[in-house]
């Protein structure tokens, strides 16, 4: 790791390589101290913009929908182009109304009913592939393991084919990220474009004979009357499947890795001192995958100690937030037990992530069949991170697992 600069100012939070130089705690408790609403310098081009660093702030940012939008962006990546193509059509970059309105129509798919059902089956496939890789005793936690378990669930509301899911891994975790500064942009917008049109047809063959799951209710559903649009529909796929997946692989392995380096944690898993439930936030706060969300001002706000002008680009960084010590006792410190622990892993707000409960029901399926079938967890190579400002987390964890 590089040292962090004396001069905060210097530090490119639009470059990927940042994450990957600096560490990312130390690098954000200097913001909270020194610069909690930072103004980021122009880069390349592209507006300078605003990271909001503290949890009260972030908060409020995240809570006020109405002197802030999601429609012109909500990651870096879109909110610097000043548009994102699916506004006014996915929920996460829709506002108002409009919002409201789809995902209470996605919501009608997540009932009791369903859930009880998708929830077995991610206990079932935990436990499944943790017997594998037991078997194998030496393996890639990561490949091997946790990239398996989140697109079962999310292939299973959606009901998409089991030969259809590995490469919707692989195109997501393209569209979010990519393994190395070598990977091309292109690659990312390629696995984009791949992903909507798989959707498009799938939403096709939904409309002609619907089912229970998630597609069909978007392809059959109604709002103010009107079926929702082709764009509408598998926009909304993207956004779920996105967000369905990377977060929770990226949670499971994260937690894999602190057991690794805080076997005192792994001790307290296994003897049930710390609950799973407790257990399971921790591992979100601590992992936090999705490291920043962000808005566009509308009016004047003041935000901290600054005043954001109508216009402005406003970044909101859960990855600094979620270890705020006016929020959390140690936030460096790795704690199965910690209680109260109110993070921001899912956003907050009205885009709270809709897709929170299976994601919590991830992480706890996998720490729970740790706990009852792994006796010692060791990291035995060096974990790849990604190269993202976006997503923090592994595309590689060797690891060694005694039964």
């Amino acid at each position: 790791m590089k040292p962090i600069p004396a001069d905060l100012t210097e530090i490119d939070l639009t470059d990927p390589q940042t994450f990957l130089d600096l560490d990312p705690i130390d690098m954000w408790r200097r913001f909270r101290a020194e610069r909690p609403v930072h103004r980021h310098r122009a880069i390349g081009g592209a507006p300078g913009f605003w990271a909001v660093t503290r949890h009260a702030d972030l908060m409020a940012v995240y809570r006020d929908n109405k002197r802030f939008t999601s429609e012109r962006g909500n990651v870096l990546a879109t909110l610097l182009q000043g548009h994102d193509s699916a506004a006014g059509k996915m929920m996460a970059v829709t506002d108002g109304p409009r919002h409201k309105a789809i995902r209470k129509l996605v919501l009608e798919s997540f009932s009791p009913r369903v859930l009880k059902h998708v929830v077995g089956g991610i206990h079932e496939r935990t436990r499944a592939l943790l017997d594998q890789a037991l078997e194998l005793g030496r393996f890639d936690f990561a490949t091997d393991v946790a990239d398996h378990v989140p697109i079962g669930t999310i292939g299973d509301l959606m009901d998409i084919p089991q030969a259809d899911r590995p490469p919707l891994v692989r195109w997501n975790t393209l569209t979010l990220s990519r393994h190395s500064s070598d990977e091309a942009a292109e690659d990312e917008l390629m696995a984009r474009n791949e992903i909507l049109m798989y959707f498009s047809d799938l939403a096709r063959r939904r409309r002609r004979k619907p089912g229970e799951d998630v597609i069909s209710a978007l392809a059959t559903g109604l709002v103010d009357g009107e079926p929702l649009t082709e764009d509408e529909i598998v926009f909304n796929c993207y956004s779920l499947i996105l967000g369905g997946d990377e977060s929770s692989r990226m949670s499971s392995i994260g937690a894999v890795k602190a057991f690794s380096e805080f076997p005192e944690q792994w001790g307290a898993l296994k003897s049930g001192e710390a609950d799973v439930e407790s257990a399971t936030e921790e591992v979100l706060r601590w992992t936090t995958p999705a490291m920043h969300f962000g808005r566009r001002a509308l009016q004047d706000v003041p935000v901290g100690d600054q005043v954001v002008e109508a216009g402005d680009v406003v970044t909101l960084w859960n990855s600094s937030a979620n270890f705020d010590e006016a929020v959390y006792a140690e936030p460096e410190r790795f704690d199965l037990a910690r209680q109260p622990n109110k993070h921001l892993a899912f956003g907050f707000g009205p885009h709270f992530c809709i897709g929170a409960f299976l994601g919590r029901a991830h992480v706890g399926a996998m720490l729970e069949g740790l706990r009852d079938r792994v006796a010692d967890v060791q990291v035995t190579g060096e974990p790849k991170r990604l190269y993202s400002n976006f997503v923090h987390g592994f595309s590689s964890l060797p690891v060694e697992f005694t039964p």
